[in-house]
């Protein structure tokens, strides 16, 4: 095994490089992986823009697919060499948050405080996956054998975008025949409409004025596509629903405009989930919001993690129940991150995820 690695690193706001690192050293709980295929998620663009503040030096991203290359000595029922994927929220499976089923939140560790983001580890409190080699923490909670038969590129959503999607339709408690709207389809608002389509909703509104990505979010089970350039949303959804509004809205961009449509669109008693990672202070429409008397639930979601949600998103892969390879739409190698950094950042080409393999 080398000593050394490549990793895209954390320099300053503005500034993501690929250097070299040492290979992570592994604890008795811990496994190191070998990453065969990553990705750039949104939330990296925050850290890469500083409006997420994580320490210089910092390997990013959260979305690994790999092989184990060494297993931690307390670390048992895996094998070296075996496929698997770790989800981005990597839960330590004893802390208090986890305990109290609250997987997502799982800081491990009380004594500092309350933390934003409580789970999330890779990429934001230890190195993450942009790089050749990750350790992976709580190795026995956290890692999930990919099935034979699947590629790298079928299962690479469920570590973060398939999770946290699906979980906004989850919170959502989508019922069969609730009627929803998406407001926003990248990534993750794509698996959103895919989750809700599974879920039992049988008529999802799509929010968005990307050609490539409304076509994708029909695909995905939308029933309609509404373009905000073209219209308004909210009107338009109240025309739909006959002046009912909808079940549930799921925001999934992290903007006020998105955030105020989608609690406009609810009917008496909906449910707002929202998805999107905010870099701005949020306000609530007193209207909208029926003065605090409207029975509306806002409820939000960090993506779920641990090898039971891994392996049960890729049981829904497995099965035939969705598909989000399509949602590859460009490819490079590690060595390129920096160029894969400036498409995705800047959404030329009709970019949706990138595949990025050491």
């Amino acid at each position: 095994m080398p000593e050394q690695m490549k990793a895209a690193v954390f320099v300053e706001p503005g500034r993501i490089v690929l250097d070299e690192k040492p290979v992570p050293e592994i604890g008795p709980n811990d496994a190191l992986m070998r990453i065969t295929t990553t990705t750039i998620c949104g939330t990296d663009i925050h850290i890469l823009k500083g409006e997420y503040p994580v320490e210089r030096g910092l390997t990013v991203g959260h979305e690994p697919v790999g092989v184990i290359e060494a297993l931690g000595s307390n670390v048992t029922g895996y094998r070296e060499g075996q496929r698997v994927i770790t989800g981005a929220i990597c839960p330590s499976g004893w802390s208090y948050a986890s305990l109290d089923g609250l997987h997502a939140q799982d800081g491990q560790d009380c004594a500092h405080g309350l933390k934003p983001l409580g789970g999330w580890r890779f990429g934001n409190t230890i190195d993450g996956c942009q790089a050749e080699y990750v350790r992976v923490p709580d190795a026995r909670a956290n890692l999930a054998p990919v099935p034979e038969g699947l590629s790298d590129e079928q299962v690479l959503m469920c570590p973060d975008i398939m999770s946290t999607g699906f979980g906004g339709a989850e919170s959502a408690d989508l019922r069969i025949g609730d009627t929803v709207a998406v407001f926003a389809q990248g990534p993750i608002g794509l698996c959103a409409t895919a989750g809700a389509k599974l879920r039992g909703a049988t008529t999802i509104i799509a929010v968005e004025t990307v050609p490539e990505r409304k076509e994708r979010a029909a695909a995905m089970g939308a029933d309609y596509v509404l373009d905000f350039n073209q219209v308004d949303p909210v009107e338009e959804i109240g025309r739909i629903t006959e002046g009912r509004g909808v079940d549930a809205a799921i925001e999934a961009l992290g903007l006020q405009e998105t955030f105020e449509g989608a609690l406009r669109v609810l009917k008496p008693g909906g449910v707002l989930s929202s998805l999107g990672v905010y870099s701005k202070d949020l306000s609530v429409p007193l209207d909208a919001f029926q003065a605090g008397l409207g029975d509306h639930r806002i409820v939000t979601t960090l993506c779920p993690g641990g090898k039971e949600r891994m392996r049960r998103l890729m049981n829904v892969i497995e099965g035939g129940r969705v598909d989000l390879e399509p949602l590859v739409t460009h490819r490079y190698s590690l060595d390129g991150i920096e160029e894969a950094y400036d498409l995705f950042g800047n959404q030329r080409d009709g970019v949706l995820k990138v595949a990025v393999t050491p």
